[in-house]
């Protein structure tokens, strides 16, 4: 069996359940997203509030400097 993850709005999340239970396709919801998601977050923010981030013109700038 293939599992398959989704991340619908509230709308497209009613349409979607909708057209599995019409399938009769077995599904299961998860409210929280993965705890190495969650890490990977807060780590984000962490690195962030040191000042440890560059903005995506940085970033095009960098590669177009090493030649990316």
């Amino acid at each position: 069996m293939e599992a398959i993850h989704i991340y619908p709005t509230k709308d497209q999340e009613e349409a979607v359940i909708a057209f599995l239970e019409a399938m009769e396709v077995p599904f299961d919801r998860e409210e929280e997203l993965p705890e190495h998601v969650l890490k990977g977050i807060q780590t984000g923010r962490e690195e962030i509030q040191a000042g440890r981030y560059m903005t995506l013109d940085e970033f095009k700038n960098r590669k177009r400097d090493i030649g990316l």
